[in-house]
C-alpha cells in the first residue's frame, strides 16, 4: 500500500511559476513511474509528466515550460511549472505505478493562474 501527499499548489498569476511535491510513502523503486495527472472543472484528467529512470514525458501543452524530477531517497516527485497560463489552472493529481501493477493516485492540490 502507497500513500501520495501533494503539496505546492496555491494562486499565481500568469507567466509566474510553481513547485509542486509529492511525496510518497511506501515502498517505491526507482523502476516505478511517478507523475502527475490534472483535471479541470468539467474537463478530462489530462497527462501532465511522468519519469522512470531518469527519463522523462511530458503532455504537449506543457512541454518546454514544466520539468519533472524525483528524488528517490526521499520517495518525493517534484514539478516545477513555469511560464503559467490561466488554461493550467486545475487540480494536480500525484500518481504512481508500482512494480508495474498498481496504480495509486494522490488527493490533488490545486493550482489556480489568475490575475
Amino acid at each position: 500500500q502507497v500513500q501520495l501527499v501533494e503539496s505546492g499548489g496555491g494562486l499565481v498569476q500568469p507567466g509566474g511559476s510553481l513547485r509542486l511535491s509529492c511525496a510518497a510513502s511506501g515502498s517505491i523503486f526507482s523502476s516505478d513511474v511517478m507523475g502527475w495527472y490534472r483535471q479541470a472543472p468539467g474537463k478530462q484528467r489530462e497527462f501532465v509528466a511522468n519519469i522512470v529512470n531518469d527519463f522523462t514525458y511530458y503532455g504537449d501543452s506543457v512541454k518546454g515550460r514544466f520539468t519533472i524530477s524525483r528524488d528517490n531517497a526521499k520517495n518525493t516527485v517534484y514539478l516545477q511549472m513555469d511560464s503559467l497560463k490561466p488554461e493550467d489552472t486545475a487540480v494536480y493529481y500525484c500518481w504512481v505505478w508500482v512494480q508495474w501493477k498498481d496504480h495509486y493516485w494522490g488527493q490533488g492540490t490545486q493550482v489556480t493562474v489568475s490575475s
